[in-house]
């Protein structure tokens, strides 16, 4: 059996993680794998976690098993947190959710639904997108095809390319992933204005919006990084969203996701809450409770909720001063391109305009490390170590 099996390449974010790990220089900047990180390069656990841990080791009664789509309370306080009380569509019960195995999870049981209503439709990504978008829909069946998305010149998104592209060659029933905020991996995100422009299109012309919120609460806070889903919610028939508690809540490991679907009637839900159970149960059977319990635990609690809301808003103003230091740094040293780019962009990630030999020659010369690409992640920096990075990324241009 084995004999057949052959290599696989090396993961190339975990081949970057040993590299920086193995670089002892004391002018190292760590700027590859997407995790939030502090000015000493620690992804700590975030304070209303641990509240909420004690509680919970207190309160817990049982390790049973919950529910094929998992913890009913996390799946409330979440859609809440997401839409809002007063958001029509889940007053109404149109909002089929079910936990899912972190974000991941969260896109693979929306890649089942979508191929289980049998239509055949096309996935549309943009380029360039989340490294395990394709291969993570594309396996479970539907034909992954792109959309232009991020302009390499201007560094910004080429909206007027994205939507000529969809009209002219994806078809009614198609479904086009979408990035909610902070998009991965270039922090380029659709104004407010482009999404009022793209409800109504995605509408026009029968495509389903499927959005993968992973990052939501660390663009420019909560109500504004759920604006686009919850337009497209209202304004399309129907809507596919996959949200993640990795990193807004900082549960990484605990694999702590969700998905929805927006339908258009009461009964409609129902039958999609249904399909939710039944692929879970096909795939993982349950998702795994605990990270789900500290997250409504949180959400469920004024207080708690208080304090988490509050060191989120750190973490996006650490980042956001971060870009700052960035693009003013860069734009004293003549690089106004990517100093607007860079202070432009949202969330933890940034694409420069940069080849793969001098993201080598970055590692190499500088022991700053990114992805071949030239995605980094901002939140690997400090205020201390901004300036060599700014003149690492001007020497290497």
């Amino acid at each position: 059996m084995f004999e057949s099996l052959q290599a696989r390449p090396t993961d190339a974010i975990m081949a970057l993680m040993q590299l920086a790990k193995a670089d002892n220089s004391p002018k190292k900047i760590d700027l590859g794998v997407g995790v939030y990180k502090t000015d000493d390069g620690a992804t700590p656990i975030m304070e209303a976690v641990k509240l909420a841990t004690e509680l919970n080791y207190k309160e817990e009664i049982t390790k049973s098993y919950v529910s094929t789509i998992g913890n009913a309370a996390f799946r409330e306080t979440m859609l809440e947190l997401i839409f809002g009380a007063d958001y029509t569509p889940l007053k109404e019960g149109r909002i089929a959710s079910a936990q899912a195995t972190g974000g991941s999870g969260a896109l693979r049981l929306g890649a089942e639904l979508i191929w289980s209503a049998g239509d055949q439709a096309s996935v549309w990504v943009p380029t360039p997108t989340w490294a395990n978008h394709s291969p993570l829909i594309g396996s479970v069946g539907p034909e992954i095809k792109q959309y232009p998305y991020y302009n390499k010149t201007t560094l910004g998104v080429d909206f007027d390319d994205m939507l000529a592209c969809l009209e002219q060659e994806a078809k009614r029933g198609d479904v086009v992933v979408i990035h909610g905020c902070c998009h991965n991996p270039t922090g380029a995100d659709l104004s407010k204005e482009e999404w009022d422009r793209l409800a109504p299109f995605l509408r026009d012309h029968g495509l389903v919006p499927f959005v993968d919120l992973a990052y939501f609460g660390l663009g420019h806070g909560l109500e504004a990084d759920t604006y686009g889903l919850r337009l497209v919610g209202t304004t399309c028939p129907e809507t596919i969203m996959a949200a993640s508690c990795s990193k807004n809540f900082a549960l990484y490991k605990e694999r702590v996701g969700l998905v929805a679907a927006i339908t258009n009637s009461k009964e409609q839900a129902e039958l999609v809450q249904g399909q939710f159970g039944a692929l879970q149960r096909r795939l993982t059977s349950m998702p795994p409770d605990h990270g789900a319990a500290l997250v409504a635990k949180i959400l469920g609690d004024e207080k708690l909720r208080k304090v988490w809301s509050d060191e989120l808003d750190t973490m996006r103003g650490r980042m956001q001063a971060l870009r700052q230091q960035l693009s003013d740094a860069l734009r004293v040293q003549g690089a106004e391109n990517i100093a607007d780019a860079v202070i432009n962009q949202n969330g933890m990630f940034s694409m420069l305009p940069l080849s793969v030999e001098q993201v080598t020659k970055l590692r190499e010369d500088h022991s700053i490390y990114m992805m071949p690409s030239g995605r980094m992640n901002i939140a690997g920096a400090n205020g201390e170590n901004i300036p060599h990075l700014a003149t690492a990324i001007l020497d290497v241009l």
